[in-house]
C-alpha cells in the first residue's frame, strides 16, 4: 500500500546570498513553511518528514545527447547551430513556446544553480530518497520547472516574474487552487489614496519571486502524490522528465 506523504516540499536553487528557497504544504495544502537558507537548513528540515514528496525547481542531469541525435536523424542540426546542447524536456517545451534555460551535457558547463541542483539531488539519494514514482517510497523526489508550472497552471504565458503584477498573477493562481497560502487580493484592499501619493504599499502581501517558485514547485509535489492521473511528465526518462501539475499543455503559448 502506498504510503500517505505528511508534507510536500517545493525547493528553489537560486546560487544567490541564500543558495536555496523552500516551501512545505501540509496534506491539506496549507503552508507549513517558507525560508530561505544554505542546502544544510533544507536538508535538515526535509529530514525531520517522515512521508515526504520533494520537487526541486532545477534539472536533474545533464543532457545526453538525444535533442542532436534527433535533429540529425531529421537531418535539421545545421538549422541548430548552438541549440543542441538540450534536454529533450527543454527542447520538447520550445516547440511549445515556453522557453526556458537549457542543460548543458557537462556538469561544468552548467551554471551555478544548476550545479547546485545536482548536489541536492546527490544528497536526497543518500538520505534514501527515490525517484517518482516509487511504489512504497515514504521519501520521493521529482524534477519540476517553476516558469513552465505556471504556464501549465495559468494556461498562457506569464507576465514577468520580478514585477509587481507578474507577483500578483502568480500567487493569485496558487490561491484560486486552494494553495492556504495570503490572498493577493488583500493587496488591494489595503491601499488607499494617501499610501498611494507617499508610496507606501503593502508589498508585504506578495511573496518574492523565488518564494512563488519554491510554492508553485511544493503544489506539484502535492498534485504528484495526491493526483497522480492529473501530472504530466515532459522528456525522457533517462536524462531527466520536467513534472507537471496538469493534466495536459497546449500546443502552443
Amino acid at each position: 500500500m502506498p504510503f500517505s506523504h505528511t508534507s510536500f516540499i517545493g525547493i528553489d536553487p537560486t546560487a544567490g546570498r541564500k543558495p536555496f528557497t523552500f516551501a512545505a504544504l501540509d496534506p491539506d495544502c496549507r503552508l507549513l513553511a517558507l525560508e530561505a537558507g544554505e542546502l544544510d537548513d533544507v536538508l535538515t528540515f526535509v529530514s525531520e518528514q517522515d512521508a515526504v514528496t520533494v520537487a526541486v525547481n532545477a534539472p536533474s542531469a545533464p543532457n545526453i545527447g538525444l535533442v542532436k541525435k534527433k535533429l540529425e536523424a531529421q537531418s535539421l542540426t545545421p538549422g541548430y547551430p548552438r541549440g543542441v546542447d538540450m534536454r529533450m524536456a527543454e527542447y520538447e517545451l520550445r516547440q511549445r513556446g515556453i522557453i526556458l534555460s537549457s542543460t548543458p551535457g557537462r556538469t561544468e558547463s552548467c551554471p551555478e544553480w544548476m550545479q547546485l541542483g545536482f548536489m541536492l539531488y546527490r544528497k536526497l539519494a543518500e538520505m534514501g530518497f527515490q525517484p517518482y514514482p516509487a511504489e512504497n517510497a515514504s521519501r520521493q523526489w521529482l524534477e519540476t520547472h517553476p516558469h513552465v508550472a505556471f504556464c501549465a497552471l495559468l494556461g498562457q504565458l506569464p507576465l514577468s516574474k520580478p514585477t509587481l503584477e507578474g507577483r500578483l498573477q502568480r500567487q493569485l493562481g496558487l490561491y484560486e487552487l486552494g494553495v492556504g497560502i495570503k490572498d493577493p487580493m488583500d493587496f488591494f484592499e489595503e491601499i488607499t489614496r494617501h499610501r498611494l501619493v507617499k508610496g507606501i504599499l503593502p508589498v508585504e502581501i506578495i511573496y518574492f519571486p523565488e518564494q512563488l517558485d519554491a510554492l508553485v514547485a511544493a503544489y506539484t509535489a502535492y498534485v504528484a502524490a495526491n493526483k497522480p492521473g492529473e501530472i504530466l511528465c515532459i522528456g525522457a526518462k533517462e536524462e531527466g522528465r520536467i513534472v507537471l501539475p496538469v493534466g495536459e499543455l497546449k500546443d502552443r503559448y
